[in-house]
């Protein structure tokens, strides 16, 4: 997967680019599938300025969110959605692990499982987007960790996310 970010003022390069990808692709025996290409327009939306974005490619779909490497990334460079998507998935997790106990499952095993299952999807890549979330979602997300701490799936002597 490819990844290239053009700047507005080079906005009528982009066809160009595409076109460059394309060619690279064939030279190394791939073929860029269009139809799978997809074309995101991030604005800043503190500014009250609205700016017309640029016509679509050919082929080439424009979305409002791509998912980059795990992490979803808006078009207004708000990680929103991924934070929901992780604290819903935890959630689950939280969910399953209170089951495994109520089967007899003993603290110490489900302390490691939350550790690495929950732990784990709450910090990946969060040195690369963590600066890109808004105060509530910090607070969502250390409200997975209270919910831990209290259910006695996380100790209070462990890091939090921050």
């Amino acid at each position: 997967m490819t990844h290239f970010i053009i700047p507005a003022c080079n906005v009528h390069s982009r066809a160009i680019e595409l076109d460059n990808v394309e060619t690279r692709a064939k030279v190394n025996n791939l073929r860029l599938n269009r139809y799978k290409s997809v074309e995101i327009v991030v604005t800043d939306g503190r500014r009250r300025r609205l700016v017309d974005p640029p016509p679509t490619l050919h082929d080439v779909s424009r979305v409002m969110s791509v998912k980059i490497l795990g992490a979803t990334l808006t078009c207004k460079l708000s990680l929103s959605e991924h934070v929901s998507a992780i604290v819903s998935a935890c959630a689950s997790t939280l969910h399953a692990l209170r089951v495994l106990r109520c089967h007899g499952m003993n603290d110490a095993a489900l302390q490691t499982i939350y550790t690495a299952v929950v732990v784990a999807k709450l910090t990946y890549a969060a040195s690369a987007w963590w600066g890109f979330t808004s105060a509530d979602d910090r607070r969502r997300i250390e409200a997975v960790l209270r919910r831990a701490l209290r259910a006695g799936f996380y100790q209070s002597e462990w890091p939090t996310v921050a």
